[in-house]
């Protein structure tokens, strides 16, 4: 894998290792994170942050350990005497004796303390983040890994140097909240029980308790309780984001043991009940080695670099369950950490990537299963909401991708099976967007697929704030009608292999193909955004266009080969325009941007109050996801797989900023293109896989 690593001259400098940070997951919603410096500065930073409703309702429960390392504690040999000698001695213990592991930042805007300054270095282990704190010639290695399928939280400190033992001492900050929310301490009174085996933390009557132990040569040790608010914590990002940024957290109780070398303590923070498993934990982490000897396997290919295996890792952390009562084994994908659940457009753009490039085809089946459960007048949900059962709708591309999803999965494993299964649930989709559906979704006279009511975002460009959609595109969206035509595509090829016949979708891409070319802006050389808005045809030059090049995915040798051949929307002259003006004016290093810097609705910067940053999120905001289907673009266009792939590469750095190991979902539009979002996302991972995998193809 990638060689993740940082010593002081990123560990060391505040400004830098606080916009570091770090993602593990449990596999059922559940996660902890933070930066590389120990520095809080979201309100979705914790060491446990439980799903009590799979994969949804996630909940903060414990915050943090504050920890310190009392060592040296010995008395100072002077060759001066009297008082200067105690002076010196007094002075050297003071400097040496206590080491803080945790930093805080007040709302006053102090740091204290400042543990950042003894880390020596941070790296990946896997997906597991890994410290390694320097006191006086003590090291001391933390790890921090979660049980997969359980609320659980491992935090694991290992003495591996040192001329003498030394002290660990941990203080536990808790809390109870939504993740999306923050904590007043004001009248707030939890309960804390101390036992034999740790504390027992209730916020509220009738909630989840909080339990807490730690292990140490697999006996516990002992806490005492403590019950006290530390006030005023200060969260830099969520400043910057315009939000609540002062939060409190319960110092609940503390422990401390002595560690010698070799030694270790293991803390066990879980929001099940006590289990002898979990309370002796004997295993870390999940098979990194196992998942990437299947992404090998699948592939057929002997190596890969560092980054993408390390990106095979990432992968992994947005597949969670979901459990139906039909498909209790369902599975689904978190769009992206921290504050994301799982939504039907990025589950179904995400899958391929995901699943299919990793050789995890059981894991995509079962999601394409899950789904169909779903569907409902013929369109799939576009969110979960992270609390209660009901779906929402409001998206009319997350159908059209299901078709892509499963023509994927069905080109990877000609699963016949499951192509009848779910082909009923396809012909239901198909035939509610010709006869219309919600949202004023419906096929036109023309063969394109017109959307959109007022007051609401039906695309993936679907920021809302209040009653403010920001890019409403009601019309005719090329995107929209790119994979329409794809849909049809794919039914009439499942169709003939089902043994139907498929003359019907034929005679309806045909159609379609007729009329996209009303996209096509001869003028400007590029396609039209929107057509038939209420303003006219948009003419903004935006990445959705490239879709219309990318995709039907099937080359022409593919089709011969079948004894078909689905002329392309764009002809090659077009294709290439299209190509090479998104690569002046929107291509980026991670990414395409959301519009044309040359457009005067441009924003360069994503940041602000919720009103500017969803301002921005789509008017010049660029998005890593898209840098898939620009390079399979681009191989359309000009076959050359070694420098399509060159546009991929810059990914590898990025692992190194934002989530390390992982793909943040925006960036800024201007140089030099700062991680925004959310910083782990599932179509970025999952894009940048399957582009890199598409090529690797190529190359070989």
């Amino acid at each position: 894998m990638t060689n993740i690593q940082f010593g002081r001259e990123v560990c060391g400098n505040l400004n830098v290792s606080e916009h570091r940070e770090w993602l593990v997951t449990n596999g059922i919603g559940g996660y902890a994170s933070g930066t590389i410096s120990g520095l809080l500065t979201r309100s979705y930073h914790g060491l446990l942050l439980a799903t009590l409703q799979p994969p949804v309702d996630i909940t903060l429960m414990l915050t943090k350990l504050d920890e310190t390392i009392i060592y040296d504690n010995c008395t100072l040999v002077s060759r001066y005497n009297g008082r200067k000698a105690l002076a010196a001695s007094d002075h050297h213990n003071a400097l040496t004796r206590n080491y803080s592991l945790h930093t805080n930042r007040w709302a006053d805007g102090s740091v204290n303390p400042q543990g950042y300054k003894n880390i020596e270095s941070f790296h990946l282990d896997g997906t597991t983040p890994v410290w390694v704190y320097a006191c006086a010639d003590a090291l001391v290695e933390k790890r921090v890994w979660m049980q997969q399928g359980d609320n659980t939280t491992y935090i694991q400190y290992k003495m591996l140097r040192g001329g003498q033992p030394l002290t660990l001492s941990l203080k536990a900050l808790v809390n109870y909240r939504d993740r999306h929310a923050t904590t007043s301490s004001q009248d707030l009174h939890y309960q804390i029980v101390s036992c034999d085996r740790g504390l027992e933390i209730k916020a509220f009557p009738n909630t989840s308790n909080l339990y807490l132990s730690a292990i140490k040569d697999r006996e516990t040790v002992t806490w005492e309780v403590n019950n006290e608010w530390y006030q005023g914590f200060a969260l830099a990002v969520e400043e910057y984001r315009g939000l609540n940024n002062i939060e409190d957290h319960l110092y609940a109780g503390n422990c401390s043991v002595s560690l010698s070398m070799g030694e270790s303590i293991t803390v066990v923070a879980s929001a099940e009940d006590w289990d002898r498993e979990k309370y002796y934990p004997t295993k870390m982490g999940r098979g990194d080695r196992e998942l990437i000897d299947l992404f090998y396997s699948k592939n057929q290919i002997d190596t890969a670099p560092g980054w993408i295996e390390q990106l095979v890792l990432a992968a992994d952390q947005f597949i969670v369950d979901r459990p139906l009562t039909d498909v209790p084994e369902g599975k689904t994908i978190i769009a992206g950490y921290p504050w994301f659940s799982d939504w039907g457009r990025d589950t179904m753009i995400s899958l391929p990537g995901l699943t299919l490039t990793t050789g995890r085809f059981e894991v995509a089946k079962v999601i394409l299963q899950t789904f169909a459960k779903y569907i409902d007048k013929g369109m799939l949900p576009n969110v979960f909401l992270d609390r209660g059962e009901t779906p929402e709708y409001n998206t009319v591309d997350a159908s059209l991708w299901y078709f892509e999803a499963i023509r994927d999965y069905y080109a990877h494993t000609q699963d016949k099976q499951l192509l009848i299964e779910l082909y009923p649930a396809l012909v239901e989709i198909i035939d509610r967007h010709c006869r219309g559906t919600r949202y004023n979704i419906h096929l036109d006279d023309d063969g394109l697929i017109y959307a959109g009511e007022a007051g609401v975002q039906l695309t993936w460009m679907d920021a809302k704030v209040g009653d403010w959609v920001v890019t409403p595109r009601i019309g005719k969206p090329v995107e929209i009608n790119a994979l329409w035509y794809n849909a049809l595509v794919i039914m009439s090829e499942f169709a003939r292999d089902l043994g139907k016949s498929g003359q019907e979708y034929l005679k309806m891409a045909a159609k379609t193909r007729k009329g996209f070319q009303r996209f096509w802006n001869a003028d400007l050389g590029y396609c039209y955004d929107v057509l038939d808005t209420p303003d006219g045809n948009d003419d903004s030059l935006r990445p959705n266009q490239i879709f219309a090049v990318s995709l039907p995915v099937r080359n022409l040798g593919e089709c011969l080969a079948v004894g078909e051949y689905h002329s392309p929307l764009l002809g090659d002259k077009q294709q290439k325009q299209v190509v090479d003006i998104i690569a002046r004016r929107l291509l980026t290093s991670h990414g395409l941007r959301s519009l044309d810097p040359q457009h005067p609705d441009y924003v360069p910067i994503y940041g602000g109050d919720p009103l500017q940053r969803d301002g921005a999120y789509h008017q010049g905001t660029l998005w890593s996801w898209l840098i898939g289907h620009f390079v399979q673009a681009h191989l359309k266009v000009y076959e050359n797989p070694k420098l399509a792939r060159s546009f991929l590469l810059p990914m590898a750095n990025h692992l190194q900023d934002g989530c390390v190991g992982s793909i943040s979902e925006i960036f800024d539009g201007d140089a030099p293109f700062i991680p925004r979002g959310a910083f782990a996302q599932a179509w970025g991972v999952a894009e940048v896989l399957r582009g890199w995998n598409l090529l690797s193809q190529e190359v070989d």
